[in-house]
């Protein structure tokens, strides 16, 4: 059973980056052919993928998402979310979560394109 763990503040201001990370447990963010994923839900709207960093440290951003920067630091078996100048658009629940295989890239925000889950975490931007 493969467990995701979101964690980072819960509130930024307005023009600060937002650090987040994934804390994996129970499988390798590096086993072959597996994707991880951030995700976030705005209140009121939908899920909206943002990108995804691959088992071989490829890395997806969603198109004109140029804020965001995903990393990963295998020795902690983590990946993270930076988000730059952030705004109060940028408030939503975080998710993190893992796919199986590539097809996520093609079709991210199918949901039946993931696996696992983390619980999410809020994250409001104000000042």
């Amino acid at each position: 059973q493969v467990h995701l763990q979101e964690s980072g503040p819960g509130l930024v201001k307005p023009s600060q980056t937002l650090s987040l990370t994934c804390t994996v447990s129970g499988g390798s963010i590096t086993t072959d052919t597996s994707y991880w994923s951030w995700v976030r839900q705005p209140p009121g709207k939908g899920l909206e993928w943002m990108g995804a960093i691959a088992y071989d440290g490829s890395i997806y951003y969603r198109p004109y998402l140029k804020r965001a920067s995903i990393s990963r630091d295998t020795s902690k078996n983590q990946f993270t979310l930076q988000l730059s100048s952030v705004t109060p658009e940028d408030t939503a629940v975080y998710y993190c979560a893992r796919a199986e295989d590539a097809q996520v890239i093609a079709d991210p925000d199918n949901l039946n394109s993931y696996d696992y889950w983390g619980q999410g975490t809020q994250v409001t931007v104000s000042s």
